[in-house]
């Protein structure tokens, strides 16, 4: 009796991964198939919810890595113009991570893992620089940090309609530059 159960399952078992990979291969049949009108053209389609969950996880990083180098400025930079700007990068900066949270959530997208090895190496560069260099070092970072954010910005502003990531991006993007200007500012008039 234990063996005809033990039959019985295999063979159903058998039976299910037949008919599934059967049902499978006929879901795939008419993608395979080509229109008699169009010849051999492939049509490239942009995934938008995928652009926009990597913009949401790169601008996550990148946030992320200038509000650690700007809270690190306010601490070891000799320059009072520099500790200013960086504190006014962190708070914007924080305000946008908190915005892009609430945007994440709301379109249920999980960001689980933030590649931290990269920012953190970056990081540690910066913070074993000694005190003369470490402006110099600070600036070229941060300005480094705020070409690739307004990079970010500019490019899924080009690639997405929705309304809530553009609204986003036109009350950043100004800001970004702003501290860009501001930080090629305080280079010159270190160098």
């Amino acid at each position: 009796m234990f063996s005809s159960k033990r039959s019985f399952f295999k063979t159903a078992f058998i039976v299910i991964v037949t008919i599934t990979i059967s049902s499978c291969n006929e879901n795939e049949k008419p993608e395979n198939r080509k229109p008699e009108n169009k010849k051999n053209k492939y049509v490239l389609t942009k995934n938008t919810e995928q652009i926009e969950a990597y913009f949401f996880v790169a601008t996550a990083e990148v946030t992320k890595t200038m509000i650690s180098k700007a809270q690190l400025a306010k601490r070891k930079s000799l320059q009072n113009s520099i500790k200013i700007v960086s504190s006014k990068i962190e708070n914007n900066q924080k305000m946008l991570l908190q915005e892009i949270n609430e945007i994440v959530v709301q379109k249920l997208i999980i960001i689980s893992e933030i590649n931290t090895s990269v920012t953190n190496k970056d990081l540690y560069e910066l913070f074993n620089k000694k005190n003369v260099d470490f402006d110099d070092a600070y600036l070229n970072s941060i300005t480094q940090s705020l070409t690739e954010m307004i990079g970010l910005l500019e490019s899924i502003a080009k690639e997405t309609n929705d309304m809530v990531i553009l609204k986003l991006v036109a009350h950043y993007l100004p800001k970004q530059y702003e501290f860009l200007r501001e930080a090629e500012k305080i280079k010159k008039q270190i160098n």
